[in-house]
């Protein structure tokens, strides 16, 4: 109950720091809302994704935050935002994308199901797989980086978004 209560006051300090009224957003709007996703809603546009992710879905979204972009080595997102670039950046965004709406309680009944760890498919193509470390739900890329969830069930009209700390980068 206490990881319940942890993610409940996450979700609740979430939405009232963000203004976020969910439900009669979509994915996008979700993300727009947060001041700590102006990154991740240029390169959506930059990919020509708004559309996509305005559709009915649904989706689950795992949101990077501005800080998790500057993990990138200097000039990665700048060449990323180039249009030269827009099949990598299109790669690399739809890979925080899973089809479904797939809450936290679903993540972890999942994880728990496959004995610790959860393999998500991306809309990518790729995988992801989530596991636990204590009571933090951890997201691991082909790559092999791990992020962390640090917010979650952010609800959307056509899906469900939870921010992570980390860029997830496929092979």
């Amino acid at each position: 109950m206490k990881t319940k209560k942890i993610i409940s006051s996450a979700i609740l300090a979430f939405a009232l720091f963000t203004g976020i009224s969910s439900f009669a957003q979509n994915v996008v709007e979700v993300a727009v809302g947060s001041e700590n996703h102006t990154t991740l809603i240029a390169a959506v546009k930059a990919a020509g994704l708004v559309d996509t992710l305005t559709e009915a879905g649904p989706f689950t979204v795992f949101a990077p935050t501005n800080a998790a972009f500057d993990k990138l080595p200097k000039g990665t997102v700048a060449s990323l935002l180039e249009p030269a670039n827009l099949k990598t950046l299109q790669g690399i965004l739809t890979y925080h994308v899973v089809a479904g709406k797939i809450d936290s309680k679903a993540v972890v009944a999942a994880i728990k199901a496959g004995k610790g760890k959860a393999v998500l498919t991306t809309v990518q193509g790729g995988t992801l797989t989530a596991s636990l470390k204590g009571e933090n739900v951890m997201v691991t890329h082909e790559k092999g980086g791990v992020a962390t969830i640090t917010a979650v069930d952010l609800d959307a009209s056509n899906g469900i978004v939870h921010v992570i700390d980390t860029v997830l980068m496929h092979k």
